[in-house]
């Protein structure tokens, strides 16, 4: 199977799973309330019918070198991707980032409201902890224990939550005043890389992988998630919002400190290049077998969106 038909068959299985954990029986266990009809809708529009499911992938993919078919990581891929989603409607929010546009849609605060958009994120985000505390995400309560534990540490205040913090106190409080390259890089390990590295990690848990697997795969996610934010700076100095799906050149617009800022274009590329090479040499212990891990490195540095 090539990378682009692994890439649609991940995101076809995830859509199919996140539609029924998002139905509102799922939720609600019986019929909803009519007023909780409108933050399950906001919850939906947060996470379906869009978005390239690049993170649930590296899950499915990363516990296929364990041997594990697609339906046995399914249900942790969601999970993360609950989780993913969550950030954006709160990181699109006017309070932080202020953005109406994400998957060339309106982004849940502009479709609905900013408190709707809040209580849909805390929704999708306790929904993605419940999703993998079920006996269908693996029957060994342990290894649903540790997936548990590596998705909050990911997400949480050393993680995502915690680079986010330090993207807004420099970015409306102006501290630090001059972010250097290696604060930078600090900051997106932990607002990006982070999950990133767990959907690469969870297969390893998944997999009830080695540690010196995990490790391969961690450090895997870690290069991984460096080349995902040059891109993402790349594709705000130099994309279209139309092909892009969001607004752009928004740091150039704020005088915002970003790699590309720092850098210039032509060493961030540089950088970008060096930082894939990285990605792939942390996959040599699964040899070929880890070669669509490979292509989504490839995917991540080429992307247009």
């Amino acid at each position: 199977m090539t990378f682009a038909q692994s890439l649609t068959a991940a995101a076809r299985l995830t859509e199919a799973t996140l539609d029924r954990i998002l139905s509102e029986r799922s939720i609600s266990g019986e019929a909803p309330e009519p007023q909780a009809g409108r933050l399950i809708a906001a919850m939906r529009h947060a996470v379906l019918g869009g978005g390239k499911r690049v993170r649930p992938l590296l899950v499915i993919e990363s516990a296929a070198l364990f041997g594990l078919p697609p339906q046995d990581a399914t249900h942790t891929a969601a999970a993360l991707e609950l989780v993913h989603c969550y950030s954006l409607a709160h990181d699109d929010l006017p309070a932080m980032d202020n953005d109406e546009l994400r998957r060339g849609q309106p982004t849940v605060w502009k479709a609905y409201d900013e408190w709707t958009a809040i209580l849909a994120g805390d929704g999708l985000l306790t929904l993605a902890f419940e999703v993998l505390g079920r006996a269908e995400t693996h029957s060994d309560p342990a290894v649903r224990v540790a997936l548990i534990s590596a998705l909050a540490r990911a997400s949480g205040a050393a993680g995502m939550v915690g680079g986010q913090a330090l993207d807004l106190m420099a970015d409306k409080r102006g501290d630090p005043a001059s972010p250097t390259i290696d604060y930078i890089r600090r900051l997106q390990a932990m607002k990006t890389g982070a999950l990133l590295v767990f959907a690469c990690e969870a297969g390893a848990i998944l997999g009830r992988a080695t540690d010196a697997e995990r490790r391969a795969l961690a450090d895997f996610g870690t290069a991984l998630g460096f080349a995902f934010q040059i891109a993402d700076d790349l594709l705000d100095a130099e994309g279209d919002a139309a092909t892009v799906g969001k607004a752009v050149a928004k740091d150039a617009a704020a005088n915002k400190a970003t790699l590309v800022s720092l850098m210039g274009i032509q060493k961030a590329r540089a950088m970008l290049v060096e930082t894939e090479a990285a990605a792939n040499a942390a996959l040599n212990i699964f040899g070929s077998r880890a070669d669509i891990l490979r292509e989504a490195a490839r995917f991540v540095v080429d992307r247009k969106s």
